[in-house]
């Protein structure tokens, strides 16, 4: 079997593809199956974009996994779920294609290739009193897999595990990896052993490897795509950003003109190019014009790669392509920075802490502004709106003492790991009373008091009046369920009280460029730009800048970067027609 990484031969592909994150190498997967030449350009020294780094979910609904199950739901519920919660922005001939090409992409990846698919049994879709919400089955994630059984080539260019959502370096599975540590930390026998061998295994592989070889998540989900790639002979070049597009006398997308560690290279594509370079995150000037009070780009901390700088929609517009945006450019997450002794920032997502009972999220004033259980997008979107005017948009989490041992305050880990070194950072703010946390922060005491003791009240009933958290199946599994009578709702009454200052992030951007529903690219009137795709960020997202389930970010990526490789192979054996 040839490696990933084998040198060229040739300067002539089928199909060259510009980024190696999830809808980048789906599209040179399939491809590549299909009898095509593929040749994948990464900017970055490893591979995995984003989708490296995330929790690696995906939507994709009415995959072969849901029927396993016993869900086998008509393409029109779904539909009907998205038209609620997607209001004007719902594209018809876009999600009618993602609907039916993403249980057809689930069943080509887990059945002909590298890829493992376990199904999202208990994952609800976020508006759970919208028609026809999905309460489960309408996700997948990558099934673990042990490093040592991925190629040396594979491992060597998988992008590692973001620390800030690992526990010594050692990425935790949503489900049942995480409820046997959240287990632990209550005192649970079976919790203990849980971690005991995870993280002993772990420790072991990291003497052993110099790396953690547990992978899960976004990281399990790169390493078998990039196994399928080298499975299918892709060839992968690292460190190779793309820097044009070339095309014929009639307009058409021919080829790349890359900046390789060998120098600049040109690569022809006789079906086509697929642009997968991860959207414009790390592209400030956008941002600043893109993205809602951040008047000079800065004020925003996004958790994709650097290399995520919009150089693939600046591509795409080079031959004509426009950039869309729908109700939001960015895929919103709430953040916290996370200091380092060596002086290094990191930041961390809140994704899990904000629905756990027991803790809730204000701004400067004192008030809370969100249902904190709903998805971190409307989290974001809330604080926009909710922080004061002339203020930086910010908030923060603020949780008891028995929260903080029970359950995680962003980067600051449950018992039995120490508190200390958040505190001494100044990560986490720790106060004996309420009153006092608030000045240390710099929020509204009469504020802060005044809400916390209307919110105990309501909690102890197990009810929210202002904001229904704990209303819903999303908001209910994102809880405790050992805890009554609302899993997501505790009353904030042990001292001492702690606070994390969060701070407006994303995932990646959702704006992108404009695509027909075989995702070619389209100009300003609406033409397909002959041989050019665009897929993953780089293209506008199917859901119109909103969040109606986890994993809308990599469903739609793997989605339309499989049905654009199905296609350029198709053009392959038609003759290029």
């Amino acid at each position: 079997m040839s490696s990933l990484t084998d040198p060229l031969t040739t300067d002539a592909f089928d199909v060259v593809v510009i980024g190696a994150g999830a809808g980048g190498l789906a599209a040179a997967v399939r491809a590549a199956h299909g009898g095509a030449s593929v040749l994948v350009l990464e900017a970055a020294d490893v591979c995995g974009g984003a989708t490296a780094w995330s929790g690696g979910w995906l939507w994709a609904p009415r995959s072969m996994l849901a029927k396993a199950e016993g869900v086998d739901e008509s393409i029109d519920d779904v539909k009907e779920y998205l038209r609620a919660a997607l209001g004007d922005d719902y594209d018809e001939p876009r999600v009618d294609a993602f609907l039916r090409a993403a249980p057809e992409m689930i069943e080509f990846f887990h059945t002909r290739t590298a890829m493992r698919f376990v199904p999202g049994s208990r994952i609800k879709d976020i508006y759970g009193d919208l028609p026809h919400a999905g309460t489960g089955n309408r996700s997948a994630g990558a099934r673990p897999i042990n490093a040592r059984r991925l190629s040396r080539s594979v491992r060597r260019l998988l992008r590692g595990q973001l620390y800030e959502t690992s526990f010594l370096g050692m990425g935790i599975m949503a489900g049942d990896d995480l409820g046997g540590f959240l287990a632990a930390a209550r005192g649970d026998l079976k919790g203990l052993w849980h971690c005991t061998w995870r993280v002993g295994l772990h420790l072991v592989d990291l003497v052993l490897h110099r790396r953690g070889m547990q992978l899960v998540n976004g990281n399990a989900l790169i390493g078998r795509l990039l196994q399928a790639a080298e499975d299918a002979g892709v060839h992968v070049l690292v460190s190779s950003p793309a820097q044009r597009l070339l095309t014929d006398d009639g307009g058409r997308v021919t080829g790349v003109v890359a900046r390789t560690p060998e120098g600049p290279r040109t690569f022809t594509a006789a079906a086509g190019v697929v642009l997968a370079a991860g959207g414009f995150p790390h592209d400030v000037v956008r941002r600043s014009t893109r993205f809602p009070r951040t008047p000079t780009g800065a004020e925003h901390w996004t958790l994709a790669p650097v290399t995520a700088d919009g150089s693939g929609i600046t591509l795409g517009e080079s031959v004509g392509g426009v950039l869309r945006q729908g109700a939001s450019a960015g895929a919103w997450c709430p953040v916290s920075l996370v200091p380092y002794r060596s002086g290094r920032v990191g930041v961390f997502p809140h994704i899990m802490d904000r629905a756990k009972p027991g803790s809730i999220g204000v701004v400067s004033t004192g008030r809370r502004f969100v249902n904190e259980a709903n998805g971190y997008f409307d989290y974001v979107s809330a604080m926009f709106e909710a922080a004061p005017e002339g203020e930086p948009v910010q908030a923060w989490q603020i949780g008891d003492a028995r929260f903080v041992r029970r359950f995680p305050l962003g980067m600051a880990k449950p018992r039995p790991v120490p508190l200390f070194p958040y505190r001494r950072s100044g990560y986490l703010v720790r106060a004996r009373t309420l009153r006092e946390l608030a000045l240390r922060c710099g929020i509204d005491p009469d504020g802060l008091v005044d809400t916390v003791a209307r919110f105990n009240d309501d909690a102890r009933r197990g009810l929210d009046a202002e904001f229904a958290r704990g209303a819903t199946p999303f908001n209910r599994y994102g809880g405790d369920p050992k805890y009554r009578p609302n899993p997501s709702l505790a009353p904030l009454e042990k001292p001492p009280y702690y606070a994390v200052r969060v701070r407006p992030g994303s995932f990646g951007t959702f704006a992108g460029l404009a695509t027909d529903a075989r995702s070619r690219v389209v100009d300003a009137a609406g033409r397909p730009i002959a041989g050019l795709y665009a897929v993953g960020a780089d293209q506008a997202n199917v859901m119109g800048g909103h969040y109606p389930a986890g994993g809308v970010n990599i469903g739609p990526a793997l989605t339309f970067g499989f049905a654009a490789g199905r296609e350029l192979a198709q053009t392959i054996s038609e003759g290029h027609s």
